[in-house]
């Protein structure tokens, strides 16, 4: 049927080197096939570890997302504080409360020693300033403390109870003062 030509001169020596017959086929094929498998294996993997290293850096991005936001609400909400305390009304109560008074007119010294303007002197607070030493305000105001409230009376004891009333207290026979820079 099929019958193979005959090989002559170089082409016959090369033909003997080869396995006769269909093993050469199966041989060459073996090979290429398992470098195929592992070339395909290689990139599932590598796209599987691409994946997952994709998705663990989306959720530390939703992570700082968030922390941002509520550090930005908190920055707001410190930015409110600021802006409330730094309003002339609130500026001007708590100088009211500190005890301070509007300042009255001033005079300028010019440079050659003359002065220009007349000086005023602050009008005076018609009621005690309101910062007073911690001693000076149970004395000041009979037993009440700064918040307005009564303090609790210390229940007294037999031995106590003649010597309290007997010895006036120290705070109550000075006048308050004033407490500077508070």
């Amino acid at each position: 049927m099929s019958r193979k030509p005959e090989l002559k001169g170089r082409a016959a020596r090369l033909a003997q080197l080869l396995p006769p017959g269909g093993a050469r086929g199966q041989a060459a094929r073996a090979p290429f096939v398992l470098l195929v498998v592992v070339l395909l294996g290689g990139g599932l993997i590598g796209l599987l570890v691409l994946n997952s290293a994709l998705s663990e850096g989306s959720f530390q991005l939703d992570d700082l997302k968030q922390r941002t936001k509520e550090l930005t609400d908190e920055e707001q909400a410190l930015q409110r504080d600021i802006d409330a305390y730094s309003a002339p009304r609130a500026l001007q109560r708590r100088a009211r409360e500190l005890g301070m008074v509007p300042g009255g007119d001033p005079a300028f010294l010019a440079p050659d020693g003359t002065v220009k303007g007349s000086p005023s002197p602050a009008p005076t607070a018609a009621s005690a300033p309101l910062v007073l030493a911690p001693e000076a305000l149970t004395a000041a105001t009979g037993g009440v403390s700064a918040a307005g409230t009564e303090p609790p009376d210390p229940a007294p004891t037999p031995g106590t109870a003649a010597t309290t009333a007997a010895t006036p207290t120290p705070a109550a026979a000075t006048t308050p003062t004033p407490t500077p820079g508070r």
